[in-house]
């Protein structure tokens, strides 16, 4: 085999970016009542989808300090053990916090999303990767999804029967509910109290 051979097959494989909208996530997750176990998940997409590179990046809000009954040091110490330990990129905002007016009083409602943050980073980084994978389901994702196609990208969503609009299911390149991906799975989820502190 020539140098230039050797160099094709080192170079072979795809550049694979992961975009990880956390909020839909933890939707699959209290749906099977089971942990996503991150670096299983990984090893997974790169090799489902030919990868030699990958590089994730995941999003997420966060309460505010003295808004939850509990600690929120394990929610921190997640996020920190994504970036140290597997090389995430975490991307996190506080929870917003909004007055409503109810028919039962005035109330608060919280709001997170990160869709803004999910698109900008997947538009900027465009020449850097081949295939785009992204855990959402949300059917305003489509107008990205089709600007990425339309530049030659690759594009997968993985989510949940549950919580994947038909438009966005359709429109990628491919679909994949990783309720049935069995592999990627960890510990379960037992109690109740246990989904309350990571909301």
């Amino acid at each position: 085999m020539s140098r230039c051979d050797d160099k094709n097959l080192i170079m072979s494989g795809n550049i694979i970016y992961v975009f990880i909208d956390a909020s839909n996530l933890w939707e699959a997750q209290k749906s099977i009542a089971r942990f996503l176990d991150y670096e299983k998940t990984i090893n997974y997409i790169n090799k489902n989808h030919n990868g030699r590179e990958i590089k994730v990046f995941y999003y997420t809000a966060y309460p505010a300090n003295g808004t939850r009954s509990y600690s929120l040091d394990g929610k921190h110490k997640f996020y920190t053990y994504l970036k140290k330990a597997l090389g995430f990129i975490v991307i996190k905002k506080e929870l917003k916090r909004i007055s409503v007016i109810t028919e039962h009083g005035e109330a608060i409602e919280e709001k997170g999303n990160m869709d803004v943050e999910i698109t900008i980073d997947s538009i900027h980084h465009l020449k850097k990767y081949d295939v785009a994978v992204f855990f959402t389901g949300d059917s305003d994702f489509l107008a990205l999804v089709t600007y990425l196609k339309n530049h030659g990208k690759k594009v997968y969503i993985y989510s949940s029967k549950n919580n994947i609009s038909q438009e966005l299911k359709t429109g990628a390149n491919g679909y994949m509910d990783i309720i049935k991906i069995s592999e990627i799975w960890g510990k379960e989820l037992k109690h109740r109290a246990e989904l309350e502190k990571s909301e």
